[in-house]
């Protein structure tokens, strides 16, 4: 596997040998690391999401799901998830899914968005 640092955190491609059912992939690779984005590289909310993050000081794990060759299939698996039609940016946090761009950006203005963080250990603030 090979790793490459983006300004906006660690972009990993994903496993070609990680087969199986792609939600329980998409569960494996959320667990893996403090804050875990989907996303598509030309997606502009997408993009986004992850300055949000970078300028709140996290580094996220980013899965840009158009540069894997089975990214189709977690795309659909995500849906299904979420019960919407669009699949990404979606979020991960601690392992545990926070959601869409709409339930990420209610839990910053709310308040919640930072104590997630500091709970995942991606924010020591």
């Amino acid at each position: 596997m090979q790793y490459q640092t983006e300004s906006w955190g660690s972009y990993m491609p994903t496993r070609s040998s990680m087969g199986g059912d792609p939600l329980e992939r998409i569960e494996r690779m959320a667990s893996e690391n403090a804050v875990v984005i989907f996303s598509l590289s030309s997606c502009c909310m997408c993009h986004a999401i992850k300055r949000l993050f970078c300028g709140m000081g996290v580094n996220p794990t980013v899965y840009e799901l158009d540069e894997d060759p089975r990214g189709k299939d977690l795309e659909r698996a995500l849906m299904r998830l979420l019960g919407t039609s669009s699949a990404v940016p979606v979020v991960f946090i601690g392992g545990k899914l926070v959601g869409a761009m709409d339930r990420v950006m209610a839990s910053h203005i709310n308040g919640t968005l930072v104590p997630l963080l500091k709970e995942a250990g991606a924010l020591w603030l």
